[in-house]
């Protein structure tokens, strides 16, 4: 095993902001792992929409500072404490924060090894988005076979995930994505009717109250937040669930419960 150097290169946050907040360097820090943690080499670092509501104040954190929630690479160093069996040489794939940067150390209680069966890109591709994508059909809103469920960015990283893990519960599910080549990927990935909300003829909540035959869909799951919040309302049923985990379009903004409350009665 080569010696763990003092410094390292990564993209630091310097401040809340655009894409020029973000600075690559090449003289940051290595970690030390503290208890508990472990110290990985990455290979690969995950980019996740998440990470651009860190950078923009969305969500609240200190500043300068790593993004990147996770990554996979290789165990180079372990902390004291309990580290759950993991070694030193390990392959990886982590949950934690500082994934923009050669070396994370994270809590090794969100450490997983990854089988030989499995090659690189594949794990870190999978955990943070997988994860979410899996809690919240299990969760979330638990979703039962043949219902009908609205995946908002059908194309994008959670949403493929949704639309495989949907269609293996035997739910139906209706995308959205903007361009005719998101719609097939969506599609392949198992979205049984996709709207591609980009053309001029698009009407979100018509066709969803079709498909559906007038009834709404059981659960609507929204990335993009802002720009389709009101619909989601218009065409979830009653007694639905619409579960809101992203602001791509910017922050959903406070609205009166009576908007609930004037949909139920109409359904």
């Amino acid at each position: 095993m080569s010696t763990i150097p003092s410094t390292m290169r990564g993209v630091l946050c310097t401040a809340v902001g655009g894409p020029s907040v973000l600075s690559y360097q090449t003289d940051l820090p290595v970690p030390r792992p503290t208890a508990g943690q472990v110290l990985i080499h990455n290979t690969y670092a995950g980019i996740n929409y998440i990470d651009t509501y860190f950078r923009s104040g969305v969500y609240p954190s200190p500043k300068p500072e790593i993004l990147g929630r996770d990554g996979e690479g290789v165990i180079v160093a372990l902390g004291q404490g309990e580290t759950y069996g993991l070694k030193v040489g390990q392959r990886v794939v982590w949950m934690g924060s500082g994934g923009y940067a050669e070396y994370s150390a994270v809590p090794a209680l969100h450490v997983a090894t990854i089988p030989d069966g499995i090659p690189e890109t594949i794990a870190v591709a999978a955990l943070l988005q997988g994860l979410t994508a899996l809690t919240m059909i299990t969760e979330s809103h638990p979703t039962k076979p043949r219902e009908w469920c609205l995946v908002h960015a059908a194309a994008g990283g959670v949403g493929l995930w949704l639309c495989q893990l949907l269609k293996a519960l035997g739910a139906r599910v209706i995308g959205t994505a903007s361009t005719a080549e998101k719609v097939e990927e969506a599609t392949r990935a198992g979205a049984e009717h996709m709207i591609n909300y980009s053309l001029p003829e698009a009407d979100l909540v018509g066709r969803v109250l079709e498909i559906t035959g007038g009834e709404g869909v059981s659960a609507v799951f929204d990335g993009v937040g802002k720009d389709t919040f009101d619909d989601d309302l218009k065409v979830v049923k009653r007694k639905g669930t619409v579960v809101s985990f992203g602001n791509a379009s910017g922050v959903v903004p406070p609205f009166a419960i009576r908007i609930v409350d004037l949909r139920l009665q109409v359904a």
